[in-house]
């Protein structure tokens, strides 16, 4: 009986299926943005549980579900990973066995603990270890022949205040302010139309010299270098690994080899690199393209031209990333090679899930056969990956060496695209026919759907969370930060099955407790500060849990509200990094405007039932609004006059944001430079130019602009 076949109305079916949701974490019941409460429909949630390989169209197939997960928890042999805190009780799993037991721990420093586990119980039903473990890290516990992983956490996140007093700079600012940019929009002379990571160690210099400390970034996750019309940062094909497109070609070899290489490709190609680079806006295919073109000339030089230490280096870094990386390199050749062979049939796209079935895992003896026929294409994309890293690298360490205590942050997005290189090379760790999105809230009433796979959380416990924490430790690695986009995903994620509306999907439960001890483990090995973004319809008791672990929120003016106006400074959070607007909202100066409204009204996204003229009206209510808390507040500077529609009052908003209690605050570059147009338009993908927008200048000017210098003056001056 296929699911199409399927009696939704059937009593028996539906109370099979409440179970099994249940079971699985599935949240039937929830309370949406508006504070009505609603029910999964039948269909969504038979679709769901048949995604996540849970059956229940018949009774045989309903009771082999119910096996697979009460198995899950009828497990005897320890977990593969435990996660716990420094200096309390850790907890084991209730497995009768255990009780009175001695064990081993072997501290990953190399000293030894050992014990005997209670015969007796907490309040949980759970035997304890004799006593708490002091020293946070990944730990090896023996007890009897099982063996299992303690991950043992601090019990917050490493703060602002620990970078602050870290001793990475000798002569850091103990600044509590940075800057936001998106790193593509970046302009230097000779970047060929994209923002590159020579560009990023040149601003943060610049910047560090105001006394910022930090810079936060947009996402810099490995994309499809076969397939460069996808562009968005918040759909990469993998996040273990880095966008190819932000090296620098000078840095790879040198300007004086890029000079030689680009004088063989002739004047075609010197007139297409100065064409790319004094567009508006970048041209994506064409850019990215123009720069893999010039990559793999380097390549080609590399190896006849590198010395022994650049061949160690390389090779030591190919040895480091492992199985990973192999993986991620098969899954770009092969993917090319795919798509080249037969560019006219349509059904095999930058998705392992429409290759040939030999193909579509990456432990096939077709793939490894694929491996040594093609070795060289597969050392290009480590090559990629190696230039990539070095790129950031040194732009983490400009950050440093010029006195920021935080540096860079880096942005961890959501997820990667379900047919990506992640989901290739993790199978089963992320959930295969559903899609991350969004139910209709008060920012997007028809709900999100953004084509991201997830994480099972079944599956990431069954493997000792190994995918996460490679995910982790690969955003943490060249930063002082990392902002976790969607970081209500650690207790929920809504999910969406393929060819479904985003208001048919459901909630999935997350272990919260495990995923925060992960973060706050690495956050310290890795000194790096945590920021959730944590916008959208919150579980209740979800951002205590955040604050708890260390975690910073966001609070974004435009949101700071109340019923008649603005929240005061004072009462800001203390908990969460202050900040004018994100890369999905209108910047100040186009928000005075209304250059958001113009565009709702350009492309038909006003929400139903609303014209233009509400529009506008209300907004100008909410400026008059803004005015008035910002001359509450004393932001002003003594002006009386309400602004024109030109003056947009950035300054005072930044004495007004300088004002609260948070503990960093982070203004955007639109912001520094009074842009009108935001980096993104949410719900579009055709009319805006979404992730293409560049810098009005290159780096070397981009702040001796007086109107930015005394901006930045005034953010040194007063969050210092």
């Amino acid at each position: 009986m296929s699911g199409a076949d399927i009696d939704i109305d059937d009593a028996v079916l539906q109370q099979r299926m409440l179970t099994l949701a249940r079971a699985v974490g599935l949240q039937v019941e929830w309370t949406d943005a508006f504070g009505h409460a609603q029910t999964v429909g039948w269909p969504a949630l038979s679709r769901i549980l048949n995604a996540m390989e849970l059956p229940h169209d018949s009774a045989e197939a309903y009771e082999s579900s119910r096996q697979r997960l009460n198995h899950r928890s009828a497990v005897e042999s320890l977990p593969l990973l435990i996660t716990a805190e420094v200096e309390r009780p850790i907890a084991l799993p209730a497995l009768g066995w255990l009780y009175g037991q001695p064990y081993t721990v072997m501290l990953d420093d190399g000293s030894r603990i050992e014990g005997v586990l209670s015969a007796g119980s907490d309040e949980t039903g759970q035997p304890p270890l004799a006593a708490p473990i002091e020293k946070y890290g990944y730990h090896r516990m023996t007890v009897g022949r099982h063996v299992t992983t303690l991950a043992v956490a601090p019990q917050r996140c490493f703060s602002v205040q620990d970078a602050v007093h870290s001793g990475y700079v000798e002569h850091g600012s103990e600044a509590r302010w940075g800057l936001a940019l998106q790193l593509y929009g970046l302009r230097r002379p000779g970047d060929g139309g994209i923002g590159d990571f020579t560009a990023l160690a040149t601003l943060v210099r610049a910047v560090a010299g105001y006394g910022a400390s930090a810079v936060t970034i947009s996402p810099v996750h490995a994309m499809f270098s076969d397939d460069t019309q996808r562009y968005s940062p918040y759909g990469p094909s993998s996040r273990l690994f880095l966008n190819a497109m932000h090296i620098d070609p000078a840095a790879v070899m040198g300007a004086g080899v890029l000079n030689e290489v680009m004088l063989e490709g002739g004047l075609r190609m010197s007139a297409l690199h100065t064409a790319l680079e004094q567009e508006q806006l970048i041209d994506w295919p064409r850019a990215a393209d123009h720069r893999l073109d010039l990559l793999r000339r380097l390549f080609a030089r590399f190896n006849q031209g590198a010395d022994p230490e650049q061949r160690e280096a390389l090779a030591a870094f190919r040895e480091a990333g492992g199985a990973a990386l192999e993986c991620h390199a098969r899954y770009e050749a092969l993917n090319a090679w795919l798509r080249q062979s037969d560019p006219d049939d349509l059904d095999i796209r930058s998705d392992w899930r429409t290759w040939p079935e030999a193909y579509q895992k990456a432990s096939t003896p077709e793939v490894a056969a694929f491996a040594a026929e093609h070795g060289a294409e597969i050392a290009f994309h480590i090559f990629l990956q190696w230039q990539a890293a070095r790129g950031l690298a040194a732009a983490q360490h400009a950050a440093r060496e010029a006195g920021m205590a935080i540096g860079l942050i880096s942005d961890l997005a959501v997820g990667a695209e379900s047919g990506g290189s992640q989901a290739w090379s993790y199978q089963g760790e992320i959930i295969k026919g559903l899609s991350i999105g969004a139910p209709p809230d008060l920012l997007n009433t028809r709900g999100q759907n953004w084509g991201l796979g997830a994480f099972s959380p079944f599956v990431m416990r069954e493997r000792g969370f190994r995918g996460y924490i490679d995910m982790l430790r690969a955003c943490f690695a060249y930063a002082g930060g990392v902002r976790i986009d969607h970081v209500l995903g650690l207790g929920r994620i809504w999910l969406v099955p393929e060819g479904l509306d985003a208001g048919e999907g459901a909630y999935l439960a997350y272990p919260t407790q495990d995923l925060l001890r992960l973060i706050a483990l690495e956050s310290w090995r890795y000194r790096a500060i945590v920021i959730g973004e944590d916008l959208g319809t919150m579980p209740i008791g979800f951002d205590t849990q955040l604050a708890q672990a260390g975690l910073l929120g966001i609070r974004v003016l435009w949101f700071e509200t109340f019923y008649g106006g603005f929240t005061a400074p004072s009462r800001w959070s203390a908990n969460a990094i202050a900040v004018s607007t994100t890369h999905d909202l209108p910047t100040i100066a186009g928000w005075w405007r209304g250059q958001d409204i113009e565009w709702q009204m350009r492309l038909g996204l006003l929400p139903d039932g609303v014209d233009s003229a509400e529009q506008f009206a209300h907004r100008a209510q909410q400026k008059i609004e803004l005015w008035q808390a910002l001359r509450d507040a004393g932001c002003t500077d003594g002006v009386v006059d309400f602004p024109g529609l030109e003056e947009a009052p950035i300054e005072a908003i930044i004495r007004f944001l300088a004002m609260t209690p948070a503990p960093l605050m982070i203004f955007p570059m639109e912001d520094v430079l009074g842009l009108v147009d935001a980096p993104n338009l949410p719900g579009t993908i055709e009319g805006h130019p979404n992730w293409r927008r560049r810098m009005p200048f290159d780096v070397a000017h981009l702040l001796v602009d007086p109107d930015c210098v005394r901006r930045l003056g005034l953010l040194g001056r007063l969050r210092s």
